[in-house]
This record gives C-alpha cells, sequence and structure tokens, in this order.
C-alpha cells in the first residue's frame, strides 16, 4: 500500500493556522499531557527509527547518545509548545522543518534519502499520534472511539504547521490503522540505530549534575530505565518487536502488564492537574523555550 502525497502547499495560510491549533476544548489539550505518559517514549522512538529513512537520519546527524537529556527536553518543549502554545505552533512547526532541511545522507541499503521525503516525514508525526492513543489504553484513559477519531483531525491539523502537507496522512481514524498496519508489516524493519537507542535506554548517560555523584546515578538510574523500556517495548505489536530483534521475557511481559493494570487503576484518584500537565510545563520551561530559539536563530544567520 503507498499512501500518495498531496502537492499542496507546505505550510497552511493564515486564516488555516488559526482553525488549526487547538485549544482547552480539544480533545489533545486533554490527553496529550498525562503524567503517565512518561512511560510511553520509547514507544514513538521505536517506531521511527525502525523507518530506514529515520534510522539513517539519527545516526548520521543525531547525538542523542552523548546528550539524550538535551535531546529528549527539546523535543518535550517542541511538543508543549505544539500542542498548548497557540498560534506560537506555527513558528515552531516551521523550525523544525528548516532543522529537517540539512539532513540527508545514505542509507544502510544504498539508497540516499532525505529527511524531508513526505513518507519517512510524515511517519515521524503519526507515531506520536499512534503513541498517545495506545499509551492511553494501557496506562491512562482510553479514548472513545468518538475522542479517538477527534484526536486524530486534530493531530493531522497541527501535523499542517511542521510541514506534513495534506493527503501525506490518512483522512480518517480507520484510513490511518490501515496506514498503520501497512508500515509495521511492510516498511519496518531493524538497523544498528535501534540497537544503540536501546544501549542508552538500558543505561542512560548521566545528566551531568554535581550533586549526583557517578556512583550514586548508577543506581538512581535503573528503575526509570526499566520503566521506560518495559513502556515502550511492551506497547509495541509484538510482531515488530519480533521482527527488531528485541528480546521480551515472559516477565517482562509480565511485568508490563502490572504497570498497565496498576497505573490505569490511578483514574478516579490521580488528581486533574496531574492528567492535563500541559499548560502549566509550558509556563515553566517558557525562558528554556525562548533561549533554544534564540541560539537555533543564530545559528541560522
Amino acid at each position: 500500500m503507498a499512501h500518495q502525497s498531496s502537492v499542496g502547499a507546505v505550510f497552511p495560510s493564515e486564516d488555516e493556522i488559526e482553525r488549526l491549533v487547538v485549544g482547552p476544548q480539544s480533545v489533545t489539550w486533554q490527553f496529550s499531557s498525562d503524567v503517565r505518559l512518561l512511560l510511553a517514549p520509547l514507544y514513538a522512538l521505536l517506531l521511527q527509527v525502525a523507518h530506514p529513512t529515520v534510522a539513517a537520519g539519527v545516526w548520521d546527524h543525531s547525538d542523542f547518545e552523548k546528550r539524550p537529556w538535551d535531546r529528549l527536553m527539546r523535543t518535550f518543549d517542541f511538543l508543549l509548545v505544539l500542542q498548548y502554545g497557540g498560534r506560537e505552533a506555527a513558528a515552531a512547526g516551521r523550525r523544525v522543518r528548516e532543522i529537517h532541511t540539512t539532513i540527508n545522507g545514505v542509507r544502510a541499503d544504498g539508497r540516499r534519502y532525505s529527511a524531508l521525503e513526505p513518507g519517512a516525514y510524515a511517519w515521524v508525526h503519526a507515531t506520536l499520534i499512534e503513541t498517545y492513543v495506545r499509551a492511553h489504553q494501557h496506562f491512562g484513559r482510553p479514548m472513545t472511539r468518538e475522542q479517538s477519531e477527534r484526536f486524530y483531525r486534530e493531530f493531522v491539523g497541527l501535523g499542517r504547521l511542521v510541514g506534513v502537507r495534506d493527503g501525506e496522512l490518512p483522512s480518517s481514524w480507520d484510513g490511518f490503522r490501515v496506514y498503520f498496519d501497512h508500515m509495521v508489516a511492510d516498511e519496518l524493519g531493524p538497523s544498528e540505530t535501534i540497537d544503540h537507542l536501546l544501549a542508552a535506554v538500558r543505561r542512560p548517560a548521566s545528566p551531568g549534575l554535581r550533586f549526583v555523584p557517578e556512583p550514586l546515578w548508577s543506581v538512581l538510574r535503573l528503575p526509570p530505565a526499566r520503566l521506560a523500556y518495559l513502556g515502550g517495548v511492551g506497547l509495541m505489536p509484538s510482531t515488530l518487536r519480533d521482527r527488531l530483534r528485541i528480546n521480551w521475557s515472559r516477565r517482562d511481559e509480565l511485568e508490563f502488564r502490572l504497570i498497565s493494570i496498576g497505573s490505569r487503576a490511578l483514574n478516579p484518584i490521580l488528581p486533574t492537574a496531574l492528567k492535563a500537565l500541559g499548560p502549566t510545563e509550558l509556563r515553566w520551561r517558557r525562558s528554556e523555550i525562548a533561549r533554544h530559539s534564540e541560539t537555533a536563530a543564530r545559528r541560522s544567520c
């Protein structure tokens, strides 16, 4: 199955931006910053780097192994602005696409690649949609059919702000499920990038804090690293996990199920503020986001 790409404009018009940004009444605001979603980022990353073009781009151009904390926080900051920043999301989206214009090279199979290939660029955005919905099924508040459809429409709209053109993702939630199954079955595969990513998760680099000595960090990192591994790998379809040659034992599956049950059991007692952290997080991160934006602007001059 090959999804047809549109030849429309890369970015929406000013009038369209007003329609595409999301606000407090959106499903995106309600579901995309639940604290329990912190169990799921590895799932999105694995889906992304299982695509051969994304794997090559990360291998050639990313420093996630040396600076995992910086890379992770920049990704979270971007998602905060995209989802909760109103019209600021459009400017953030343009910056992200501009960064990707310089990412190109040769894939492991010998084909030349560009990070802006429509299939690869849209796939990265698609993995976010899949991760939010699937993570809530296992760890949070499972979305109803109507909520899933609304969330999908909203997030495809946000994709337009990042430069995912009309037609590069399916127009409906049902179409997206067919598209996703096709990608898992026919387009994704193992790579050295996946192996390095999993190694980095199992043994995350020190955050470089003076008050956390390295021997202490080696102990502190174990529970979060284990949760990140179980949460991310456990969400994967078993057929894809096998194809990517990711080890997954019966004990892993049992722990994953217990984490899922325990996490969903928090629904009646988890404070509302922890189910929709985004607006608060964006206020906390404003100065840091502005600093990164200024740095990126100077580099592009």
